[in-house]
């Protein structure tokens, strides 16, 4: 496909070129922990910026895109799947009952499983709509009482009862760390839990630390920023 044009990205901000300089750092850091870079996905987080940002990005050859808010992804994703079949759009923030059945109709990666609610409210969607995307429960490694997530001291439960209800679907967890905190620690602590429950995704790492979580085994990272450029005003 053609690379991104000036137009096409926010002005003063490349994404084609800014989204190599993210592969090659992605690269960089698995050649480092001795993995293979072909094994992490770049999830590019592409929230409040216009659906011609994400058309630069996907003319730049990126596949799989992260969206926060159900009726922005709704809006802008849909209608770019008959251009770009391979396009993958997963739904990374917090996800509200009352959402779950939108979500479940356009996302193929809900990142945000956290509580019984909402396993029933996915549960409800997928058979209304015949489709269950798949689904990875995010762990609150900081405990944080204003974050998404599912309690540490909770999580081996809660991932084994998700397992048992939805089975394959569940693939891995999730996790964001605390921003005034060493996020290693967080995700040491997600990507143990993974493999205690034989789960194979692990989102983890945002733009400032990506190249932790994949020292730490992060399988998928949640870059925004870096790729983007600074996000504009949000308008409610």
């Amino acid at each position: 496909m053609p690379a991104s044009t000036a137009q096409d990205a926010p002005p003063g901000h490349d994404i084609a070129t800014a989204l190599a300089a993210v592969r090659a750092r992605i690269a960089a850091a698995a050649h480092r922990a001795g993995r293979d870079p072909a094994d992490i996905t770049l999830v590019a987080v592409s929230k409040f910026h216009p659906r011609e940002s994400v058309v630069a990005a996907l003319r730049a050859g990126q596949a799989t895109f992260g969206e926060n808010r159900v009726q922005e992804a709704a809006e802008k994703f849909p209608p770019l799947r008959a251009q770009w079949p391979g396009l993958r759009l997963n739904i990374i923030g917090g996800l509200q009952t009352n959402k779950a059945l939108e979500a479940v109709r356009i996302a193929d990666m809900i990142e945000s499983l956290d509580r019984p609610a909402l396993c029933d409210a996915i549960a409800r969607a997928a058979d209304r709509v015949g489709r269950m995307p798949q689904l990875l429960v995010q762990v609150n490694t900081g405990d944080e009482t204003q974050k998404s997530g599912v309690a540490v001291e909770e999580a081996d439960a809660f991932i084994t009862a998700a397992m048992t209800r939805f089975g394959d679907a569940v693939t891995g967890l999730m996790c964001i760390p605390p921003v005034d905190q060493d996020p290693m620690p967080h995700f040491r602590t997600l990507a143990a839990m993974a493999a205690r429950h034989g789960l194979g995704v692990i989102s983890m790492g945002m733009s400032a630390d990506f190249e932790l979580a994949i020292a730490a085994g992060a399988t998928h990272v949640r870059v925004g920023s870096a790729i983007f450029g600074p996000r504009p005003a949000h308008r409610a």
